[in-house]
């Protein structure tokens, strides 16, 4: 499923940086932090490698 707004595409892309260890989970906020907790890894490369040309910032 992909992303339908560029603020969600950027959301994932951070919960996804957060489920590899990249970055500590306790920097993530908000629907990023939610995603990380609720969605899988699979999930969240899905939602993060959407295009975002032709997106809404916000949906």
């Amino acid at each position: 499923m992909p992303a339908k707004s560029a603020a969600q595409q950027k959301a994932a892309g951070a919960a996804l940086s957060a489920k590899r260890g990249d970055t500590p989970k306790s920097k993530l906020k908000g629907a990023s932090r939610q995603m990380a907790e609720s969605m899988t890894q699979k999930q969240l490369e899905e939602f993060a490698h959407t295009k975002r040309k032709g997106k809404p910032e916000h949906v």
